[in-house]
């Protein structure tokens, strides 16, 4: 690389799979990643590695109907037409073909996950990895990359700068951890950077409802892409987005998973009550858990939806850290959380009669597998921000744009250094909209790279 790579990647989550996607394509690739950790540390690592792909071979022999144009669909729905509709367009036609080339090209094994179906997907569309934990699409796409000779990553070392001139970009500056900054040539930077929800200043600035919450995400996140892209004339939007989370174990600071509740479980607040329909999702629970009586509450299972959560590594690892408390009966359950037990008998009662088709729930709940029986779990669990949403606005080929809709030629974004489709706030958020535009940008974006560094035959 002596004349400077064909493509910087700054950023090494979903920045990998563009990575290993343009050096498919053939170009020279350099990853440059600030954290050493970045294996067990970053975004993508900590994810429950859910890839959302629309119409994919796994759901065809699974009989899945599904399209792009479903997926679409649920988008708008989930985020009342706030998303942006041609990167919704763009995520959504690309997602099969991302899920299929994961296992293809990347050798990811991937298959659909069909013992659940997330809020706000109609359908099965999510495919995941055995274990079903990020740091085993990391671990892997990391050894993809160091064994690629068109490819090397620099870690850790941050891009701290993209210089550009009257074609585009020209360079980025590379700072490492002595103090020392390096100059590289390149016509081509992918901002892969994940947003900015480190940085507790921008947090408050653009998310005050969710700024006081635990933060479950890199220490890296600090905004640089909104930095950079800012200097280079780059638009941003939807910067109040983001994907929060109502169920990391208070204790332990582990994910205790959305899974638990779309099996039948319930979450209540320190009152023991419920105050909502949890099944409409993870994100927007957050801030409605941070609004309760201290800031916490607790979600009740059973043994049945505790053997159904297995497959995850994070709840196994909650289990593991001894967060969950377990109880023969509701008054045994009421002693061991500490929860008044008249309130809790009562809530668990009216639970079980409205999962058994005997009354309607006032919160608007209507997905119950079952009623909870047999022995008591819970685990108290926290708010947190897990990443924003908001960032750098791209057009349909990860190219970032100015405000007039005009590509800055050279700078892409992925993942959280570009805005989104989760619409505003929180509650817009669909399961796979952190990984689908981490890891569907990144990949838009290699081929862009090297569609624009072949020459045309006809010209």
């Amino acid at each position: 690389m002596t004349d400077g790579p064909d493509l910087v990647v700054a950023g090494a989550g979903g920045g990998l799979a563009g990575a290993l996607r343009a050096a498919e394509l053939g170009l020279s690739v350099l990853v440059v990643e600030a954290s050493e950790h970045f294996r067990r540390g970053n975004n993508t690592s900590m994810s429950t590695a859910m890839f959302p792909g629309a119409g994919s071979r796994w759901q065809a022999s699974e009989g899945v109907d599904d399209s792009p144009e479903k997926f679409v669909a649920d988008i708008m729905a989930k985020t009342h037409g706030q998303a942006d509709p041609r990167l919704a367009r763009t995520l959504a036609e690309v997602s099969a073909p991302l899920v299929e080339w994961l296992a293809d090209s990347a050798g990811l094994p991937l298959s659909l996950v069909t013992d659940f179906t997330y809020p706000g997907h109609a359908v099965p569309r999510c495919h995941s990895i055995p274990g079903r934990h990020g740091s085993g699409v990391i671990d892997h796409l990391a050894r993809r990359v160091t064994e690629h000779e068109n490819v090397e990553l620099l870690a850790p070392a941050r891009l701290t700068d993209v210089l550009s001139d009257v074609d585009g970009v020209r360079a980025v500056v590379v700072r490492y951890p002595d103090g020392t900054e390096e100059e590289i040539p390149t016509r081509a930077v992918l901002l892969a950077t994940n947003g900015f929800g480190a940085d507790a200043d921008l947090v408050e600035r653009h998310l005050p409802e969710i700024a006081g919450a635990l933060y479950h995400g890199s220490d890296q996140s600090l905004g640089d892409a909104l930095r950079i892209g800012g200097k280079l004339g780059a638009a941003t939007g939807f910067l109040d987005a983001y994907q929060g989370h109502g169920a990391v174990a208070a204790n332990a600071g582990t994910l205790v998973g959305w899974a638990t509740i779309i099996h039948g479980a319930v979450l209540v607040d320190l009152e023991g009550r419920r105050f909502g329909n949890e099944t409409r999702g993870y994100s927007e629970y957050a801030a409605e858990l941070a609004a309760r009586p201290g800031s916490t509450g607790w979600i009740v299972l059973d043994e049945t939806i505790f053997e159904q959560c297995q497959p995850f590594q994070d709840f196994r690892d909650t289990v593991a850290s001894g967060a969950l408390v377990w109880a023969d009966d509701v008054a045994g359950l009421a002693t061991a959380t500490g929860l008044p037990p008249d309130a809790l008998t009562e809530e668990l009662a009216t639970a079980a009669a409205i999962a058994r088709g005997e009354r309607d729930d006032e919160h608007g709940r209507t997905n119950w597998e079952r009623p909870l029986s047999g022995r008591y779990a819970a685990v108290r669990v926290v708010p947190a921000l897990f990443h924003t949403q908001g960032g750098l606005l791209v057009d349909e080929h990860a190219n970032v744009v100015d405000p007039q809709d005009r590509p800055i030629p050279g700078l892409y974004a992925a993942g959280g250094a570009a805005a989104s489709i989760s619409g505003h706030g929180a509650a817009g958020y669909l399961p796979g909209n952190g990984l689908l535009p981490a890891f569907g940008l990144a990949y838009l974006a290699a081929g862009d790279v090297a569609r624009r560094r072949t020459p045309d035959p006809a010209s």
